[in-house]
């Protein structure tokens, strides 16, 4: 259906092909140019403390965001009279504190000793063993992941081997299967510490999508001590034969974790332009306003957050003043700003989850993200390409202003690290167009210095691409936001 909406769009850009885009007065862009740094002085000052979810700094954050939608017009878009404009982010934040591992072979005992073993879970504290007669036992499952069945996997403790680069992806297909807790083997203690160093800081987590997971991480030193060296480097050739199937391993294992863990509601900022024809559907605009808090060494630890993402909130901002100047538009628009991103697009996915308005009401999604990195006449960056049915009317209109786009591969890189794809995932025609992106020439440098440190600060900021980012959106979202273009229904 989506796809009939796009010829019509395209009908509708063939019509005007030649048509110059609307020149903007110098005096204009000086105005666009200072609100965009008045607002990114003020979310990324040290007052707002790096903008940290559950923090002083979000209540901050939140209350700048929703004045200055209120400011330009706007009306909460929760559609919950009970919650104005905050969208409930339900969250947990945990942190591992202790953990031990233990083996029992036959009479034999092993205790693996802190620098050879760890293991992590995100509830306060898990124990679990797996045995003879303890109705859980202890499965070999080498290098195979998606061969090892559900049956073989639910309920058992496994043991897999390490792997640079593959070990994660290899774990959650693991973990899909619900075994008790999965035992990573790495090659030895620098690798311990590194997993230490991984998985050790405070994580966030939606509280609707948490489980009861145990992943542990032990030496092969530590193996060999339990099973012996030399049946335990049978059973890793084992792991390399053509035809390896899961084994059980006769052995007892404890294994116990705890950490510090807190509940809090963190939010999300919805605002609503309302259109003329509010059944024709919406055009949605959103951009996270969380960052890091803390991440550095004193005198300097505040992680400010200018570019990622003060900017994309402010480049929001600016676009719903204007949009809301130039309106009423027929279609509703949509303002969301996202909490959480940082720690895995954990506001955008909550808003998915529980959306105020149908998702296939949403006739395109465009996210704002790290916009203050390129200079002007910088060719735009397509995340999002090739994804949904917006292809044909964004190309179309990139075509007719002359705006080239950049290294499609460099873009497409960033497709899950951003919150479109959240929504993405649930059928929404999501994508992010940004002169930031366009390649790695452009992002790169700030990827390699001030990226998630406390360099990002507002005086590093680069406006020029991103803010004929902000006018090129302007025209294109209230064309799409214009029935006559993007006919309701369609």
């Amino acid at each position: 259906m989506r796809f009939a909406a796009t010829v019509v769009g395209l009908a509708a850009l063939a019509a005007c092909a030649t048509m110059p885009a609307p020149r903007v007065p110098d005096a204009e862009i000086e105005a666009i140019r200072a609100n965009l740094v008045r607002d990114i002085d003020v979310l990324a000052s040290d007052e707002y403390g790096g903008r940290k979810p559950g923090t002083a700094g979000e209540v901050k954050t939140v209350e700048f965001i929703i004045a200055a939608l209120e400011g330009a017009g706007l009306v909460s878009g929760t559609n919950d009279p009970g919650s104005a404009w905050r969208a409930p982010v339900e969250l947990v934040a945990t942190t591992p504190q202790a953990s031990g591992l233990s083996f029992e072979m036959g009479a034999r005992g092993v205790l693996v000793p802190d620098e050879e073993g760890v293991a992590f879970t995100t509830r306060r504290r898990v124990l679990v063993q797996a045995g003879p007669d303890l109705g859980s036992e202890l499965v070999f499952v080498g290098r195979e992941a998606d061969s090892v069945s559900a049956e073989t996997a639910a309920g058992q403790i496994l043991v897999m081997l390490g792997e640079p680069g593959v070990s994660p992806e290899r774990r959650e297909a693991l973990f899909a299967k619900n075994p008790v807790a999965i035992v990573t083997v790495v090659d030895d203690e620098k690798e311990i510490a590194a997993a230490r160093e991984a998985q050790g800081r405070e994580r966030l987590l939606l509280a609707s999508e948490e489980e009861v997971r145990l992943s542990a991480f032990v030496t092969e030193g530590a193996m060999a001590r339990v099973l012996g060296e030399e049946a335990w480097r049978t059973l890793e050739r084992s792991a390399r034969s053509e035809g390896f199937t899961p084994t059980t391993i006769p052995a007892r294992v404890t294994i116990e974790a705890t950490s510090k863990r807190r509940e809090f509601t963190s939010a999300n900022v919805i605002g609503l332009l309302p259109g003329t024809k509010p059944r024709a559907g919406a055009v949605l605009l959103l951009g996270h306003w969380d960052h890091l808090g803390e991440c550095g060494e004193a005198p300097d630890p505040i992680c400010n957050g200018a570019v990622d993402n003060a900017s994309g909130i402010a480049a929001m901002l600016e676009l719903s003043r204007r949009l809301a100047a130039s309106g009423p538009h027929q279609r509703d628009i949509y303002v969301l700003a996202t909490s959480a991103e940082e720690a895995g697009l954990l506001g955008a996915k909550a808003f998915a989850e529980n959306p105020p308005i149908p998702l296939s009401s949403i006739v395109a999604a465009f996210n704002f993200d790290t916009v203050a990195v390129a200079p002007a006449g910088t060719p735009l960056g397509f995340v999002g390409e090739g994804r949904t049915a917006l292809d044909g009317v964004v190309g179309a209109f990139l075509a007719e202003r002359g705006r080239p786009t950049g290294d499609r591969d460099f873009a497409e890189s960033f497709l899950r690290r951003q919150d479109g794809w959240a929504l993405l995932e649930k059928g929404v025609p999501a994508v992010l167009l940004s002169s930031a992106f366009s390649s790695r020439k452009v992002l790169g440098p700030y990827l390699s210095s001030d990226y998630h440190r406390p360099s990002d600060e507002p005086g590093r900021i680069e406006l020029g691409g991103a803010i004929e980012d902000l006018l090129l959106h302007e025209e294109l979202v209230r064309r799409l936001a214009d029935t006559g273009f993007l006919p309701a229904g369609s």
